[in-house]
């Protein structure tokens, strides 16, 4: 997006430990872990990842959407009036 400032390094350290997680479930599999056992790891990586997802739509609606507001951006508004 042309002039877009907000970045997300913040949640790198995050994302990696869902990763690690995601390998983690990957390993369990190869091993033939209990199937509980697996589906446990699994809602917990998706758990982290929602987490994850709502901070992203957290900083999304406080800077971009409020930005685009500000400078009257239809585009980046999605369409939304003031």
């Amino acid at each position: 997006m042309k002039g877009h400032t907000t970045t997300h390094l913040e949640h790198i350290n995050r994302l990696s430990r869902i990763e690690g997680q995601i390998k983690g479930v990957k390993r369990m599999i190869d091993k033939g872990e209990y199937c509980i056992d697996i589906i446990t790891q699994v809602q917990a990586a998706r758990s982290a990842l929602q987490s994850v997802s709502k901070l992203i739509l957290e900083k999304h609606l406080k800077h971009c959407v409020v930005d685009a507001m500000e400078k009257h951006d239809e585009r980046d508004r999605g369409g939304f009036e003031i």
